[in-house]
């Protein structure tokens, strides 16, 4: 059965050849079709184009969208959304002044997760993620990436990772997965890195591998953290098991971690609140994509990465949640673009290019996922009836949503 949605007032992110990125001032190019049709079959987009030209309806289930604009699915290249609990206290430690460094040396922070997935069942972590996972589908994402880290431990990783691959092999939704056990040095360790470092590599890598439960490897290259000489080791270890990096850097400070990243094959290079010209130069004829997070920076009260600095260095953006317990709870993408467009002063193309095919390319999908283009996945968002894809940003605390395709179903069809 073929179904085809004519009347579309918007079609976005029209690109008739696959292309893997875009960057610098091809960034505020948007393709659209005004007054649009598109036609899925199975599972892909067979067709699209204007209502002038739209298909025979025979035989077809037609959708009337008057009014409503489609653009393809979210591509959230970063999150952490299998976790046990939650840290609203901390929440409240944030509002009564602590910093996020002095809640981390009160055994809060990542170590509070890893305390708790450690005391929760696999089963238990599965139910609590598949909501999440269900919630952010809703949402309008179409593709994620989900990282470990809150295990910390041989046993702890390694559930988090099943989990992840048990929510890739049940939901209808391209997932990537991502090793990150190098997200900070367990207490016992504190003092010792390398020999945690060593856990890493002799004991967590070797079982990931053979169960294939990653597809990335990533560290927190940051002060007080993993230092760029760590980072670098996990990061080559990483790469003999076939595992690329995908780095978390320049949060809070620039310690030469960026181009550490980009010398070392990195995908992406995420968070980036801080950019130094020096990390510019080094992304500059780079494969690597710098992802912005800016839901995180709103949450936590700490700069957003300077968008344009990079753009108009010629650089591409990718913009993603980063949900997680701490300090993002949200994995809403919507809220992401028009964060993005409010305080990083990204116009509403350039936001909706970073969160579809730049997050696509974050994730090595860019051959599936990210735009309107035939034999890619038909995985895309109907709105309400808009006057502009300029609302999706405006409207920044409005549910715009009519419904949300994957695969070439409705979501909630499929389950």
């Amino acid at each position: 059965m073929q179904t085809l949605l004519i009347n579309i007032k918007q079609l976005l992110q029209v690109r008739d050849t696959s292309i893997n990125k875009v960057s610098g001032v091809e960034m505020t190019d948007l393709p659209l079709i005004e007054n649009a049709y598109l036609l899925i079959e199975n599972d892909s987009i067979l067709d699209y184009g204007s209502m002038s030209d739209v298909p025979n309806l025979e035989g077809k289930d037609v959708i009337d969208c008057t009014g409503k604009i489609v653009l393809p699915s979210f591509c959230d290249s970063h999150t952490h959304i299998v976790y046990a609990g939650n840290r609203s206290g901390e929440f409240v430690d944030r509002i009564n002044g602590l910093s996020y460094e002095e809640i981390a040396n009160r055994g809060g922070g990542i170590l509070n997760s890893a305390k708790k997935l450690n005391e929760t069942s696999e089963e238990e972590i599965y139910e609590q993620s598949k909501k999440r996972l269900e919630e952010v589908i809703s949402q309008g994402t179409g593709a994620v990436e989900i990282k470990s880290g809150y295990g910390l431990t041989v046993e702890g990783e390694l559930k988090m990772l099943r989990v992840i691959k048990r929510l890739k092999e049940k939901y209808p939704i391209a997932i990537k997965s991502t090793f990150l056990g190098a997200h900070a040095f367990p207490i016992e360790f504190k003092e010792n890195h390398q020999a945690y470092i060593d856990i890493i590599i002799n004991e967590m890598l070797p079982k990931i591998a053979q169960e294939n439960l990653a597809d990335y490897i990533d560290a927190f290259l940051e002060t007080g953290y993993f230092s760029v000489e760590e980072t670098i080791k996990i990061m080559e270890a990483g790469k003999k098991y076939g595992l690329t990096p995908k780095i978390h850097v320049n949060q809070f400070t620039a310690i030469g971690g960026i181009k550490a990243c980009v010398d070392h094959g990195a995908l992406s290079v995420d968070h980036l609140e801080l950019v130094t010209e020096d990390d510019i130069d080094a992304l500059k004829n780079s494969n690597c994509m710098p992802v912005a997070l800016p839901s995180c920076s709103y949450f936590i009260s700490i700069p957003y990465t300077p968008a344009r600095l990079l753009l108009n260095a010629g650089l591409p953006l990718a913009l993603a949640s980063d949900f997680n317990p701490g300090t993002t709870p949200s994995g809403n993408m919507h809220f992401v673009v028009a964060t993005a467009c409010i305080k990083m002063k990204i116009t509403p193309e350039e936001a909706i290019n970073a969160a579809t095919i730049n997050g696509a390319y974050a994730m090595d999908l860019s051959d599936t996922h990210g735009s309107i283009t035939r034999g890619k996945k038909a995985n895309f968002i109907l709105t309400k009836p808009l006057h502009s894809y300029y609302e999706i940003p405006y409207c920044f605390a409005t549910n715009l949503i009519d419904s949300v395709w994957l695969e070439g179903k409705k979501f909630g069809t499929q389950i």
